[in-house]
């Protein structure tokens, strides 16, 4: 039996949480990722929702920021998914950091179901074939009636936790308290920059198909 110290840190470093730990930083890294997209994702999407009150006219911009959402929503999906996957895999610092209360816990596969179809339909509204536009502008409705309803129960049992972690790794007293704040930031800035690379490529489809379908507009306008 080797009573060698230096085994002993080299064997508990080479566990497979320990490596997961270096790749990623563990709970309060995954926690500060999440909780930063979702403060931009609130700005964006209330700028969404103000688009959405005059959509007939406001159109253009309401495609443009839809756009810019979809990789900043695909992080979030993704941090959160991994926090999940790590929980139930076994990782025992997700264990003790424990899971989301039973109502949010229930409500997280709604909401990821709910956005997807959001952003779905409306992509495909805009870029798929005439012969689908009716049915996916109702789908389209109907998800996105169901999903603010969803999202404001899960925004408003993750506001205090948001608030708390999001300006972490923007503040000097606090962005060394975990490892990786800068790969974070970076994974956020990229995010946006792709969301608008996509929202410059997606916008100038809006003008033929206002003028492809005419009934699909009117309906807009209602």
């Amino acid at each position: 039996m080797s009573l060698d110290p230096s085994n002993s840190r080299a064997t508990t470093a080479d566990r497979p949480q320990h490596r997961i730990r270096r790749r990623t930083g563990g709970p309060e890294s995954n926690t500060r990722l999440t909780a930063s997209v979702a403060a931009v994702l609130l700005v964006l999407l209330a700028a969404e929702g103000f688009t959405i009150l005059r959509v007939g006219r406001l159109l253009t911009p309401h495609v443009f920021i839809g756009m810019l959402l979809v990789p900043p929503v695909l992080l979030k999906m993704g941090s959160t998914l991994w926090r999940v996957s790590q929980y139930y895999l076994g990782n025992e610092e997700y264990r003790r950091k424990g899971p989301p209360v039973p109502v949010l816990r229930i409500l997280g596969p709604v909401v990821i179901v709910l956005t997807a179809v959001v952003f779905g339909t409306g992509i495909a509204l805009l870029l798929g074939p005439r012969s689908i536009r009716a049915e996916m502008l109702q789908l389209h409705r109907i998800s996105f009636i169901l999903w603010f309803g969803a999202m404001t129960i899960h925004v408003l049992g993750h506001i205090v936790e948001t608030a708390r972690f999001a300006p972490r790794d923007w503040m000097r007293r606090t962005r060394r308290q975990a490892d990786g704040a800068g790969a974070r930031q970076w994974a956020l800035a990229v995010s946006l920059v792709l969301g608008l690379v996509l929202a410059i490529a997606v916008v100038p489809q809006v003008g033929p198909w206002l003028h492809g379908g005419r009934h699909v507009v009117s309906s807009l306008q209602r």
